[in-house]
């Protein structure tokens, strides 16, 4: 009897993205750092194992500031996992960047306060660099697959994390969108820093589904909405799905870039 590889790539699924892979396998994973947000499905698609986590839980049941970020990048490593896609709901702060486009970023700004970011925290210290935070050979496939696709998207831009569940007050939309920063989540910050550390590559795919508080200059945009973000996603989940699935079949088990040299960069061998 032939036994399956492990999954070499993950993903996590945002809002409105609670399952991937049809007949999957759901598999419970213990870490150090505590249970994940959800046990972890593991399928085939297009002859590959992939691991699918829902970050919010199947039910949306954990907020983004209460995310086990830390439990949910290990656990996927566990599994065998060693690139991720974490495609996630986003609010512009950029007319060009409408609601239903995709973003596929190069660079964060973190917001966040208090949320476990790092597997470091002695005795075994180390300091991870993150002057390009993203893997660019993710980055890249994901953008090229979504231009084959006929889908509108950004290659690069500024992903503002904030802690949530709130969203941002105009004073802040104002600000974030005056620093030059393009889209704002609540979900990139640890994460994809975590999944550094861990040597993984990792990629942010997001899908814009409002203006968030706002655009300066354009009092017709209404302020964003937990409703609005949701219809937003359902009517482009499919775009976002076909994306991921896609992506899924052609990225290389085998990285070509070096994140997995990451840790060792750091001074350290990974957690």
């Amino acid at each position: 009897m032939s036994v399956a590889p492990p999954p070499t790539v993950g993903v996590f699924g945002g809002s409105g993205l609670y399952a991937l892979i049809d007949g999957a396998q759901w598999v419970t994973v213990d870490t150090p750092y505590g249970p994940p947000s959800d046990a972890i499905a593991v399928g085939t698609v297009g002859g590959r194992q992939v691991a699918f986590l829902p970050r919010h839980g199947r039910g949306h049941t954990v907020p983004p500031h209460r995310i086990n970020y830390r439990a949910n990048c290990w656990a996927l490593r566990e599994l065998g996992v060693r690139r991720i896609l974490a495609p996630c709901a986003v609010g512009s702060l950029r007319v060009a960047l409408a609601p239903g486009h995709l973003v596929v970023p190069d660079q964060f700004v973190d917001r966040t306060r208090g949320r476990p970011d790092t597997y470091w925290e002695g005795p075994v210290v180390g300091h991870i660099g993150a002057a390009d935070p993203y893997c660019p050979e993710l980055r890249g496939q994901a953008v090229a697959l979504a231009g084959q696709l006929g889908f509108p998207v950004h290659d690069g831009g500024t992903l503002v994390v904030i802690q949530g569940p709130r969203f941002s007050t105009r004073a802040e939309s104002r600000w974030f969108a005056a620093a030059g920063w393009d889209v704002v989540g609540m979900t990139g910050y640890p994460e994809g820093i975590l999944a550094r550390e861990l040597g993984l590559c990792y990629a942010a795919i997001g899908l814009v589904t409002d203006y968030d508080a706002g655009l300066e200059g354009s009092p017709e945009v209404a302020p964003v909405s937990h409703r609005q973000v949701l219809e937003v996603f359902a009517a482009n989940i499919e775009r976002v799905r076909q994306l991921v699935l896609r992506l899924v079949t052609v990225v290389a088990d085998t990285p070509g870039c070096g994140c997995a040299a990451a840790p060792a960069a750091a001074g350290v061998d990974g957690p």
